[in-house]
């Protein structure tokens, strides 16, 4: 029986071995040098060029985040924190009118509440919401309105019981509705932090290979100098041009980009944060001094809360929101915290002057210091701080966004800039080392 066996290799071992040596001698000769120099070169130049690129797209779309995504989504958050206990203030000063409450008063409720909803709905469509306090707010916040429009609805008919109703309102809201917006609103604030940072983050990566890439295209010029005796090649000439602008463009517009954004910051989002912090604890201040009242003598709890909002707001210089330096704000909100810091003084003095009404058995003197304007009004008062405040946030808010629209800006035809100086930088190193390497053939 035949056996079947392998064919005998056409090639002997022989040849082999000499093709073998060819492509080493090859690889050692200068023309193999310079093609793997070339090679090397391109793989340097196109990492570089791709983690330019690339890094100026994600830190691009980090800004852009800033603000259409986190950033917005912060001052709904915010919002919803403010409607939130706006609402609760404006209830429990429209139930000292005894009776039906004044309609501006009722619109301001109503308002609040519509705001608060709608912001609640704009936190809820974002992307990383917390679903679980979101579902809590949505679930509370019709229970809350309903023990308001029960307490109203005593308080129209004279029954006593609708004072119950609003305290019990009124611990539905501090105790679940406002702690939960705070942390939906800490939550977004969070993420613009984290944008913030990444937006303004060095560009570890593309930086380190545009100098390495810059330094390998310096020395190749120089080993074709020696090599060739030409003082310079053209095409590395280009390269190292193409490199060094990519490399002044990553480094500017990061510098740009980060000086934009710590202003946003400073200027913007950190002075927003303070100044909200300020309005809610007026607000809560508001809901404790008409609540006192509503309680009709069994309000200390409220009254020392009061006290204690306003240690907040303006307790020692250091320590007082309204009193801390703010450093890096504008004008307009320098301005704002001035005058909302002397409203609050003017404040907690008509409000002291309220108390001494009521703890005198002036009770109607007192609920008209605190639902009427005039002299010794606490409302005047809390009315312009609220108002300064406000105008405090719209300021912090304009510069945060004329910030952050200039960081955008400085990534302006960045990406596409550098996708071309790459293709250049390639180009550059293949025409200029195939020039060389044709000489020798």
């Amino acid at each position: 029986m035949a056996l079947l066996t392998a064919p005998a290799s056409s090639v002997r071992p022989e040849a082999r071995v000499r093709s073998g040596g060819r492509l080493a001698a090859r690889a050692r000769s200068t023309p193999g040098r310079l093609t793997a120099l070339m090679l090397l070169l391109v793989v340097l130049g196109l990492l570089a060029g791709i983690a330019a690129a690339v890094g100026i797209m994600q830190r691009s779309a980090l800004v852009g985040g800033v603000r259409n995504g986190s950033g917005a989504l912060t001052i709904q958050a915010q919002q919803l924190y403010r409607s939130l206990s706006d609402a609760d203030a404006t209830a429990a000063t429209a139930f000292l009118s005894g009776g039906v409450e004044p309609v501006a008063l009722r619109q301001r409720y109503l308002d609040d509440i519509s705001d608060a909803s709608a912001a609640l709905a704009a936190v809820t469509a974002g992307a990383g919401t917390d679903r679980a306090l979101v579902d809590q707010l949505s679930a509370q916040l019709p229970v809350y309105t309903g023990l308001v429009d029960t307490a109203r609805t005593y308080n129209r008919l004279g029954i006593p019981l609708g004072a119950a109703y609003l305290r019990e309102a009124s611990g539905l809201m501090r105790t679940q509705l406002l702690p939960a917006a705070q942390g939906l609103y800490r939550s977004e604030r969070n993420r613009l932090s984290g944008d913030l940072s990444g937006g303004a983050a060095f560009p570890w990566l593309a930086v380190p290979l545009l100098l390495v890439t810059i330094a390998g295209l310096v020395l190749a010029s120089r080993y074709l100098t020696r090599r060739t005796q030409r003082l310079l090649n053209v095409g590395l000439v280009v390269a190292i041009g193409a490199a060094a602008l990519m490399l002044g463009w990553t480094m500017l517009s990061w510098v740009v980009v980060q000086g934009d954004l710590d202003k946003a910051r400073t200027a913007g989002s950190d002075q927003v944060d303070r100044l909200a912090s300020a309005r809610i604890a007026a607000l809560t201040a508001r809901a404790d001094e008409a609540l006192t009242l509503v309680a009709r003598g069994s309000g200390g709890d409220f009254d020392k809360d009061f006290n204690q909002q306003m240690i907040t707001l303006i307790g020692d210089r250091p320590t007082g929101l309204l009193h801390q330096n703010p450093d890096g704000s504008d004008d307009a909100v320098r301005s704002a915290l001035t005058g909302a810091a002397d409203q609050a003084t003017k404040w907690n003095t008509a409000h002291k002057n309220l108390r001494d009404q009521d703890n005198g058995g002036n009770y109607p003197t007192a609920v008209k210091l605190a639902i009427s304007g005039g002299a010794g009004s606490t409302l005047d008062a809390f009315s312009q701080l609220d108002r300064d405040l406000a105008t405090g946030i719209d300021a912090a808010n304009d510069s945060f966004d004329t910030r952050a629209r200039a960081a955008a800006d400085g990534f302006t035809f960045a990406s596409p800039g550098l996708i071309v100086l790459t293709l250049v930088l390639l180009a550059g190193v293949v025409a200029g080392l195939q020039l060389r390497i044709a000489e020798y053939r």
